[in-house]
């Protein structure tokens, strides 16, 4: 009988090993299809993004940077948070704060780019936020770019940026490109050139498109008059 019982034991248990065996195999099946699906998530996560530019002006108003320049025209430059973000929210912040207001186009090399966003006017100023971490990007630096200057560090930028004329691939991955002019590029075309121009072209406003600020006109230049006296108008006496 205890034989048996004995052999009826070992049989049930070559039965169920299989199928034990089955299970173990599902589950080594289901970590390693979660682990695939955790690795895909965390590359998901870690490769950026890059949008491609929106040239409409009256689209996501709040990513477009209006400059009002002394000239008397208006630069509309698009930023773009999903290359650099916190380079745009920079911008956006100072912008808002009017720090870029009456400010001058302080370095400007023909063929190459202008510079502006210092308030001193010397290549040397900027904001009183603390210095930004590079947000390098593999987007060109095609006419149009709007990219952000620094000193010698890479983690250097602050307040300053500059627009380029022409295209300038060897700034790439080495400044961070944040924007691009989408209306107004004839404007920039214009901008006095010179380090400094003698007379510098100013920002009289810059503005988030969103905040629908009206465009700042240049005054109009008031003819100095002499002032006539009496004494003036008396004829010479003779002797």
């Amino acid at each position: 009988m205890i034989r048996r019982l004995i052999a009826a034991g070992a049989l049930l248990s070559l039965l169920a090993a299989p199928t034990i065996a089955a299970a173990q195999d599902d589950d080594v099946l289901e970590d390693s299809a979660a682990a695939m699906e955790e690795d895909a998530t965390a590359q998901a996560v870690a490769t950026p993004v890059y949008a491609p530019i929106n040239y409409n002006v009256e689209e996501d108003r709040e990513n477009i940077l209006l400059l009002d320049l002394s000239t008397g025209q208006r630069v509309a430059i698009r930023l773009m948070p999903s290359w650099a973000p916190n380079h745009v929210e920079r911008i956006k912040t100072l912008t808002r704060q009017g720090f870029y207001d009456g400010v001058i186009f302080h370095r400007v090399i023909d063929g190459f780019m202008a510079q502006t966003g210092d308030p001193t006017g010397t290549g040397q100023g900027g904001s009183q936020l603390p210095d930004l971490e590079e947000e390098f990007n593999p987007m060109p630096h095609l006419r149009g770019t709007v990219a952000m200057a620094r000193a010698q560090s890479e983690d250097s930028a602050n307040s300053q940026f500059f627009i380029v004329f022409y295209p300038r691939f060897s700034l790439d991955k080495r400044y961070t490109n944040f924007g691009r002019v989408i209306a107004g590029m004839d404007a920039v075309d214009a901008i006095e050139r010179g380090e400094p121009p003698a007379n510098p072209t100013r920002i009289l406003q810059a503005s988030i498109a969103a905040d629908n600020k009206p465009q700042r006109m240049p005054q109009p230049q008031v003819p100095q008059t002499q002032e006539i006296t009496a004494d003036m108008l008396s004829a010479p006496v003779e002797e």
